[in-house]
């Protein structure tokens, strides 16, 4: 009885003094933060998708994940941006796969002259190429999405109506697209988007190889006065927005499923990006008076056909590697007939 009596005092005694009866309960789940290594500068359209994804994704969450956006390539440069996401320098990153080439061999079917029309056509296929493959060349990371530009095409300051035209003409381009103007008969120049401009109006280059929308991002409607739209020879270039694996398996299986989601949105948002700033360029060049060339299919069949050897030469060499490069350019090609 005693030792009861005693209880009730203690406990009275606890109440009175304003101390917790019993222990306090688990605090709130730690909100799961995530930083995300861009390379386009911040006001590029595709800097914004990330954030906006981010945004999403916290909200989706109700606040347990929260995105910490890097733009400009500040956590990792451009080329280095894969390699950081797989080292965990960021838990995810976005770039592009030909700053590291040779390193994804069977992917590099993404930037062949395929004559891509658009960068929603161009998004979808490299989204619908992965899902087909898988290639291994992408194990070390959890891939979230892809991305691709829209058709990458002949920029100059004199008009291109035909093949012949651009025999000796210095382009500048980089990538692959530097073996496009050998095949066309020009004369390549490998140089930086950043650079471009004062080459054109210094004459340094008489053209350039990029999507429509350099027009007016890079401004370069100021410096060129025609485009040809050389659709049988135009081109893409692959981009990824992958996760660190660790990172990924250590995040709940609630959350991993929003983000599945969202990702597969992201993809067409991805995609209609690149066409909206194309058609920004489009707008921008011709209201500076410049002109667009559209050549018939008879000429697209003569730029199709001379870049042709493109597409042999990646079969032979993916092959020479153990890679079914002739099953991903073959599954390409159709698909991309589908898309457009």
């Amino acid at each position: 009885m005693k030792r009861a009596w005693r209880y009730i005092l203690v406990i009275g005694s606890l109440w009175l003094a304003g101390l917790p009866l019993f222990p306090p309960a688990a605090s709130a789940q730690t909100t799961i933060k995530l930083n995300y290594s861009v390379f386009f500068p911040a006001p590029h359209i595709h800097s914004l998708l990330a954030v906006e994804w981010g945004k999403e994704l916290e909200k989706r969450t109700n606040g347990r994940v929260k995105v910490d956006v890097l733009p400009g390539g500040t956590l990792t440069p451009a080329d280095k941006c894969y390699d950081g996401v797989e080292k965990g320098i960021s838990d995810l990153g976005m770039s592009v796969f030909a700053y590291t080439r040779g390193k994804f061999p069977l992917t590099e079917v993404i930037d062949l002259p395929l004559g891509i029309k658009s960068g929603l056509a161009a998004t979808r296929l490299i989204n619908d190429y992965y899902q087909k493959f898988k290639p291994k060349e992408l194990d070390g990371v959890k891939v979230m999405f892809l991305h691709a530009h829209g058709p990458g095409l002949l920029h100059s300051k004199t008009p291109v109506n035909k093949v012949e035209d651009l025999k000796g003409m210095k382009v500048r381009c980089t990538g692959l697209a530097a073996k496009i103007v050998t095949a066309l008969g020009g004369a390549p120049v490998g140089m930086p988007m950043g650079e471009t401009y004062d080459a054109l109006s210094r004459g340094v280059v008489d053209a350039s190889l990029a999507p429509q929308e350099s027009l007016a991002t890079w401004k370069w409607g100021e410096v060129v006065k025609y485009t040809t739209e050389d659709f049988g020879a135009s081109y893409s270039t692959g981009m990824f927005v992958v996760m660190n694996k660790n990172k990924w398996n250590s995040l709940p299986a609630d959350i991993q499923q929003i983000i599945e989601k969202l990702n597969e949105e992201w993809i067409e948002k991805s995609g209609k990006g690149w066409d909206e700033i194309d058609k920004k360029g489009r707008e921008t060049t011709l209201k500076l008076g410049n002109k667009i060339i559209p050549l018939s299919k008879a000429e697209n069949d003569r730029w199709a056909a001379a870049v042709r050897p493109l597409l042999d030469e990646y079969v032979k060499n993916t092959k020479a590697k153990g890679l079914p490069g002739d099953e991903a350019l073959k599954f390409c090609q159709d698909r991309l007939k589908k898309l457009q």
